[in-house]
């Protein structure tokens, strides 16, 4: 199975499907721009949440969706897209449900998808990287922390759409052991030719963390979202 190709779901292989959504922030439909925040492999909403008070925008509505057992797919994110099947398809519905709550029902109190930033680290990165260029569009953001899309070596992205100038950053370090340089390298790539804004950072000698400078970063980003 190549990247970018879906997996059939019944009941039994959809392990995401009804996982608690966790919130900080303004309560959704109170404010006008939201973040949608992805936690990493065993991990858990509350520790994605935790960028929040860092990102220090009390105004914004912060939801973060949980994996079920933790994790969202069991494999490297470089495997084989089998090996990561069936938890992958049912990692993607549950984002695809996250955000359709939030364009969908939210529009009518004046939230559209220019409002959404996408964020997510390690884990939640490759999912949030995977799931924009399966549904690009004009994002108020995508935030990707030590991550890039999913597909084993000799992955090709080519999907059809335009994110039309949404902000994408992409921070990794250059010694991270699980997110190598030239998957980065490959994701800016296709976001770039996607029709993304894309700035990527490599940093030396970084552990698998959120740094300041990725922080200032994501907040500029948010502040540039229409009000």
């Amino acid at each position: 199975m190549m990247a970018g190709e879906r997996h059939h779901l019944d009941d039994v292989d959809d392990v995401h499907r009804g996982q608690p959504i966790a919130s900080a922030g303004t309560p959704l439909g109170a404010g006008r721009a939201v973040m949608i925040m992805v936690h990493g492999r065993n991990a858990a909403p509350k520790n994605i949440l935790d960028l929040a008070l860092r990102l220090d925008r009390p105004a914004w509505t912060y939801l973060a969706p949980a994996a079920a057992n933790n994790t969202w797919y069991p494999c490297s994110f470089m495997a084989e897209i089998a090996k990561n099947e069936p938890a992958l398809s049912s990692a993607l519905d549950a984002l695809e449900r996250v955000v359709g709550t939030v364009v969908d029902e939210a529009a009518s109190r004046g939230v559209r998808k220019d409002h959404v930033v996408l964020l997510g680290f390690s884990q939640g990165a490759c999912l949030s990287a995977e799931f924009a260029v399966r549904h690009p569009g004009r994002y108020g953001g995508i935030i990707i922390y030590s991550g890039g899309l999913i597909g084993p070596p000799g992955s090709t992205w080519n999907h059809p759409g335009s994110f039309d100038g949404t902000p994408v950053f992409l921070g990794c370090s250059d010694v991270d052991a699980h997110v190598p340089k030239a998957r980065v390298d490959e994701s800016a790539e296709v976001f770039a030719r996607m029709g993304a804004h894309v700035t990527q950072r490599i940093y030396a000698g970084m552990g698998h963390l959120v740094n300041d400078d990725e922080i200032a970063f994501a907040r500029d980003v948010m502040d540039r979202v229409p009000s």
